[in-house]
């Protein structure tokens, strides 16, 4: 079993903007993250602990500005707490090992894909590209890898 958590060494090799979104709980400007519009084949993964969250194929267009996802790759992964900051009542997920924040889930996804939608930060992501997984270790993950 890998060996995911958050160390020193890995917090700071984080661009401030990384740091701000997964140690300060931010959240970077819509429509600006590395990774809204990519459509390559393979996972995300907590950009501090290397813990796999999300699959390209579960990655979908939604229009809010941040990548969307339906749901975890590895559920176990993603903590979801409740958030009651800026005058709203959200659920704010993060990286179960890692403890970066990653974004917010909401009950408005794909009704066909289960109804959810986790808006994530690409300053909380590192995407790894089908062709690396299995060099990079998650070729565990590469059957819920598919072209899009």
């Amino acid at each position: 079993m890998p060996d995911y958590r958050k160390t020193p060494e890995a917090v700071a090799r984080l661009t401030p903007e990384q740091f701000r979104v997964t140690q300060k709980s931010g959240t970077e400007y819509p429509g600006t993250g590395e990774y809204l519009d990519n459509k390559a084949p393979g996972i995300y993964v907590d950009v501090v602990s290397g813990e796999p969250l999300f699959a390209s194929s579960d990655k979908f267009e939604s229009g809010c500005g941040w990548p969307s996802f339906t749901k975890p790759i590895e559920p176990a992964n993603v903590a979801e707490l409740r958030d009651v900051s800026h005058g709203m009542a959200r659920t704010e997920v993060r990286s179960a090992n890692g403890d970066s924040h990653l974004g917010h889930v909401f009950e408005d996804g794909p009704k066909d894909r289960g109804g959810l939608r986790y808006c994530i930060n690409s300053a909380s992501l590192r995407f790894v590209h089908r062709d690396d997984m299995v060099a990079q270790g998650y070729g565990d993950y590469l059957d819920q890898v598919e072209d899009v």
